[in-house]
C-alpha cells in the first residue's frame, strides 16, 4: 500500500527485480503514478487505485503497509483523513494479513516520539507527545497503528514487523513536500533564496533511500516483532551545513 509513493515505489522496484508478484494499492492522494509507470506492463505487476480506509479482499503472502501522507504539509491538509488512513487502513490490512496468514510490515515513523526529551531516541523511549497538536493526526495515527499491530499479534498471532523510519531522502521525493532536503534542492534549482528558521545550528541525520530499503527488506525477512528504528545513526549535519552543500 502506498506503492506509488517515495519509499513504496523503491520497494516495488526491488520486489519486481527479484521476480515477486506485486499488487500496488494507492489512491494517489500523495503518491505519483510516474513513480511506478515503468512497471505498468510488467506481467508480475498490478495497480489498484484504492483507498485503504475502505475494505478490499486480496490473496497475498506479504503486506508492505506504506499508505499514509508522510510530510506535515500533506498530512495536515486533511488531518481527519490522515487519522483514518492510519487507523482504519492499518485495521483493514491487518484483517487481510489475518485471513491470509500473511506477514505485515508497518511503516511507522520517528515522529511517534513526539518532541523527544531524550537524544538520540532508542526503541525503549516512549516519547513526549501532545495528543491534540496540529501534527498529532500523524503521530497519534502511527502510534495507534503500532498498537493495532501488537494487538493482532497477541490476539491472532499475526506475523508483524514495525519500522520507525527517520529522515530519508533520495530520488522520487515530491519537490513540494515541504521537507528540508527537497525544499532546499527545489529552491537552489530555481536560484531562489534558501530560507532557514533560526540560526541553522540545529542538527539532523539523513538516511539515503537505498540504505533504508536494505533495512526494510532485512526486517521483512526476520521474526522480530517489536519496533525498530531505521535511519542514519552516524552523521549529523546542521541545517546550515545542508543548505551550503546543496547550494554548492
Amino acid at each position: 500500500t502506498g506503492g506509488a509513493g517515495f519509499i513504496g515505489s523503491f520497494i516495488i522496484e526491488r520486489l519486481l527485480k527479484n521476480n515477486h508478484e506485486v499488487i500496488c494499492i494507492d489512491n494517489l492522494s500523495t503518491g505519483n503514478i510516474n513513480n511506478i509507470k515503468y512497471w505498468a506492463n510488467h506481467p508480475n505487476f498490478q495497480f489498484i487505485c484504492h483507498d485503504v480506509t475502505k475494505e478490499i479482499n486480496l490473496k497475498v503472502d506479504r503486506i508492505w503497509h506504506f499508505a499514509s501522507p508522510a510530510s506535515p504539509k500533506h498530512y495536515q491538509k486533511d488531518p481527519i483523513m490522515t487519522s483514518k488512513t492510519n487507523f482504519l487502513g492499518t485495521y483493514n490490512l491487518l484483517e487481510i494479513a489475518r485471513k491470509n496468514m500473511a506477514k505485515l510490515l508497518l511503516a511507522s515513523t520517528s515522529e511517534i516520539y513526539g518532541d523527544p526529551q531524550v537524544h538520540p531516541q532508542d526503541e525503549n523511549y516512549r516519547g513526549y507527545v501532545n495528543p491534540i497538536g496540529q501534527r498529532s493526526c500523524y503521530k497519534e495515527g502511527k502510534r495507534i497503528a503500532e498498537s493495532l499491530c501488537h494487538d493482532y499479534f497477541r490476539t491472532h498471532q499475526t506475523n508483524i514487523s514495525i519500522a520507525r523510519i527517520f529522515n530519508t531522502y533520495g530520488p522520487r521525493m515530491n519537490s513540494d513536500d515541504g521537507r528540508v532536503i527537497s525544499n532546499f534542492i527545489s529552491k537552489a534549482i530555481r536560484s531562489e533564496e534558501i530560507i532557514i528558521n533560526g540560526d541553522g545550528s540545529q542538527t539532523r541525520a539523513f538516511c539515503y533511500i537505498d540504505d533504508l530499503i536494505e533495512g526494510l527488506f532485512k526486517l521483512m525477512e526476520c521474526n522480530y516483532i517489536n519496533p525498530i528504528n531505521l535511519g542514519n545513526p552516524y552523521e549529523e549535519y546542521s541545517i546550515l551545513e545542508i543548505a551550503n552543500i546543496i547550494k554548492r
